[in-house]
């Protein structure tokens, strides 16, 4: 007579099925507190690779100087009157560039397994993606910060005085960190760094350069000028320059940061939906 022997049920089940239910009940104090970790681990980072700063610190000095020297008698008859035009567009582009970076570091790091560590960590699945993000606020802290430093070296006087230039820069770091969200969205789905950034710079470049950022709008042909003005970088640097030199919060002030809510809305799940399929 064949006796079946029937092996005792594991209570505790697979640990990485315990894992995915622990991540599932994260509360948001407790997300918070992970992101804030990852932002921390992704700061000491920073600390001990100084050339993560190269693009913030030399980008906004040299372009704001050749911008300036180069275009300003051509666009507006001297480098003066040129600053209050070039600046917030300056500041447009060095914010969206530096956002870039993200996506380009967070496939680098999922390349070299770095967050294969995070499977078995019972964290929120945001975390390790929103906590580089937030240290990369230094990031874009450094470049609007040193983009109105050399304007205002080489002549800007901002009529929106110091509120209004901080408001500015808070602005354009809420609308980079916003978008970040797009090319983390990019990093999870590309199969190389090379690949992000070359996708990212396809995406920024033409947004950049074809925008209100370094000519009027008025001195473009009609068929340009249409896109110029629905191009999302338009709304940002008008909304900036509305907010530096005059100190006014303007419609384009509150439509770019409906933007950046509406972005965030969007890429932030897809971002996380993403890198989920890679757990």
């Amino acid at each position: 007579m064949s006796t079946t022997v029937t092996a005792p049920s594991n209570p505790i089940g697979d640990p990485m099925d315990l894992v995915a239910r622990t991540r599932s009940h994260t509360t948001l104090q407790e997300t918070v507190g992970q992101t804030m970790s990852m932002a921390w681990r992704a700061a000491k980072k920073m600390r001990r690779n100084p050339e993560q700063f190269f693009d913030v610190t030399i980008q906004p000095i040299l372009f704001t100087a050749m911008f300036a020297y180069i275009f300003g008698g051509a666009i507006s008859g001297d480098v003066k009157s040129y600053l209050p035009l070039m600046i917030p567009g300056i500041l447009a582009q060095t914010v969206l560039t530096t956002c870039m970076a993200t996506g380009v570091q967070l496939r680098e790091d999922m390349d070299k397994g770095v967050f294969d560590r995070f499977k078995s960590l019972p964290i929120a699945r945001i975390a390790p993606l929103a906590g580089p993000m937030v240290a990369d606020l230094l990031r874009y802290t450094i470049a609007a910060t040193l983009t109105f430093g050399m304007g205002i070296l080489i002549g800007y006087r901002p009529d929106g005085g110091v509120i209004g230039v901080l408001a500015a820069i808070l602005l354009a770091i809420f609308t980079g960190w916003s978008l970040a969200w797009v090319f983390t969205w990019i990093g999870t789905i590309a199969r190389s760094a090379q690949s992000v950034q070359g996708i990212s710079m396809m995406i920024l470049f033409p947004l950049t350069f074809l925008s209100n950022a370094f000519v009027p709008v008025d001195s473009l042909p009609d068929w340009l000028a249409a896109f110029v003005k629905v191009n999302p970088v338009s709304h940002l640097v008008s909304a900036a320059r509305d907010l530096a030199n005059h100190g006014d919060v303007t419609g384009q002030v509150w439509l770019t940061l409906l933007a950046c809510v509406v972005v965030i809305a969007i890429f932030a799940p897809l971002s996380v939906r993403s890198y989920k399929l890679h757990l």
